[in-house]
């Protein structure tokens, strides 16, 4: 069987490059493409059983490692590689903190890239060869990704619904629970995350979201 990919990049030349990378492979691919973030999500709710999600990190509808952050949490169980322009390490290690795959740079070539793919279809973590580890951050996105591992599963989803500017009654309507459950499920995350408000918790994601010239964000 043709293992599935979602590829989702807003620049259409390197989507067509992933995608012949893709077909390149001997079992070929089943591919399906998202040209913005919120197609990514419908795409992946459309596409539970894909075997590996391609993810640009600075597309429209999303702040860097923020939409990782979301779509992590709304389907954990399919690998999410990051494929971007930026090979800051402090970004690769964020990354890989909020639960990527792998990461690799745009700037790599066919066959390296190729062989990244092959190595994340067999389950394991690629990774730049040149990447190390050792880079530290800023203290502030350390602390929120610790809190944010803090969360349960259900309550990381309620997070992801309300970075996307869903209200309690929409949520409890997508989560099929009621909005009392909801209620206390966001007084948790408000709790853990050291905020008095969702405005706050939304905030606070935001601090994931990247800047193309510093690296993660820093205001």
């Amino acid at each position: 069987m043709q293992p599935v990919f979602i590829v989702a990049d807003d620049h259409p030349l390197f989507r067509g490059a992933l995608k012949e990378i893709l077909t390149s492979l001997p079992e070929g691919a089943d591919i399906v493409e998202a040209a913005d973030f919120d197609e990514a999500a419908d795409a992946l709710a459309r596409t539970p059983d894909a075997d590996l999600l391609l993810l640009d990190l600075s597309m429209p509808g999303t702040s860097g490692l923020s939409g990782l952050a979301l779509l992590r949490a709304e389907h954990p169980s399919i690998p999410i590689a990051i494929v971007s322009a930026s090979e800051d390490a402090q970004i690769i290690a964020r990354a890989l903190d909020l639960g990527a795959s792998g990461f690799i740079p745009k700037s790599a070539g066919f066959e390296e890239i190729k062989a990244a793919i092959r190595t994340l279809l067999e389950g394991d973590v690629w990774l730049p060869p040149d990447f190390s580890i050792e880079a530290t951050g800023d203290p502030e996105v350390t602390d929120l990704i610790a809190r944010m591992k803090t969360l349960t599963p259900q309550q990381t989803r309620v997070l992801s619904m309300l970075g996307r500017g869903l209200l309690n009654k929409q949520i409890a309507y997508e989560l099929g629970v009621s909005e009392p459950t909801i209620k206390a499920h966001v007084s948790a995350v408000l709790l853990k995350l050291g905020v008095d408000s969702r405005t706050q918790a939304v905030i606070r994601l935001a601090k994931l979201g990247i800047d193309p010239e510093r690296g993660l964000a820093s205001s």
